[in-house]
């Protein structure tokens, strides 16, 4: 393919996106959508329910077809699987966020941000990150002979507990103790009550950074998805909490956005604003940088690599607490 080619292309699918985004955002703003989440409708239907021109109103639902949100079956529409999948906070594409980019580059909004309501929008999305959490789990050897056997887990900043839910899914003898607020709480609590974990899911309400945790009570602690929304004197003191709440030799997970050594791509882009728009300090580690916070914490023989299966450049930095010396 020619430079040329592949420049025309580019425009195209630049082009192609933006009118699928227009197209959505139009769907919804004229209760296409939210007339479909309640059930099928004809053309008819939806044109005489909320007052549409039906030969455009045609063009619009193929086209919304063609871009899988929504499903057909003869004559009838039906919103498609992916698109029941949206909540609050995403059912408009991230428009509440990236409407704002604009005022945050002149400084306009910076005291308005709400770190909760990020946190918030991350526990109710995180079920997206489920085949990463499988395959972070098995990455850690967990329920093998030669893993950690039966650890007591500790999820600082839980969110939805889809990281730790999956460790004890593959380890049936684990242990969980969930640290968050009580929004965060109640979707993990709804995460580990899907998988059926029962007694081995305890949730503690608290700020995992303010949590009053005791001393090596714990063989695995997971900080997941947490670290890059605060700034460093925070995270200091979550790591600390880790290190005081494991035993000697305990493992600290932390699973996070982090930056990789090659040039960012789109999505690596895309992840480190949303972390500058949503929250006051946060922001995307590189490798060296999380390794060095994890030595300086008192950790010792720190591993870090991405993994393969997630959509966003996630990675998983891997530390232990040193044992105990008689």
């Amino acid at each position: 393919m020619s430079a040329q080619d592949k420049t025309l292309d580019q425009y195209q699918q630049f082009m192609k996106i933006n009118a699928a985004a227009h197209l959505f955002r139009s769907a919804r703003e004229l209760g296409v959508l939210g007339a479909l989440r309640e059930g099928q409708q004809t053309l008819e239907q939806l044109c005489e329910k909320l007052k549409l021109a039906s030969q455009p109103t045609k063009l619009v639902l193929d086209a919304l077809v063609a871009s899988s949100i929504i499903e057909q079956y003869q004559e009838d529409y039906a919103l498609s699987r992916v698109a029941h999948l949206l909540c609050q906070y995403d059912e408009d594409l991230g428009d509440a966020t990236w409407n704002r980019l604009g005022d945050h580059l002149q400084r306009a909004e910076e005291s308005e941000v709400d770190d909760q309501a990020f946190l918030n929008s991350l526990a109710a999305t995180q079920w997206v990150h489920t085949p990463a959490a499988m395959q972070a789990a098995e990455m850690l050897d967990l329920g093998d002979e030669q893993g950690l056997g039966a650890p007591r887990i500790l999820d600082l900043g839980c969110g939805s507990a889809v990281w730790s839910a999956a460790m004890a899914h593959r380890d049936q003898q684990s242990t969980i103790t969930a640290v968050d607020h009580a929004a965060a709480l109640k979707a993990a609590q709804s995460t580990a009550d899907s998988i059926g974990l029962g007694e081995r899911f305890q949730t503690v309400e608290a700020d995992p950074v303010d949590f009053e945790v005791g001393e090596a009570e714990f063989d695995l602690v997971l900080i997941a998805q947490r670290l890059s929304c605060l700034g460093t004197e925070e995270a200091q003191r979550l790591l600390a909490k880790a290190f005081q709440s494991l035993s000697g030799g305990g493992k600290l997970v932390v699973i996070d956005l982090f930056r990789g050594p090659a040039r960012p791509d789109m999505s690596e882009c895309v992840e480190a604003l949303r972390l500058e728009l949503g929250t006051r300090h946060g922001g995307m580690r590189t490798l060296e940088k999380i390794e060095a916070e994890l030595v300086e914490s008192g950790f010792e023989s720190v591993q870090v690599t991405f993994l393969p299966d997630s959509r966003v450049n996630m990675g998983m930095a891997v530390a232990n607490r040193p044992s105990e010396r008689a």
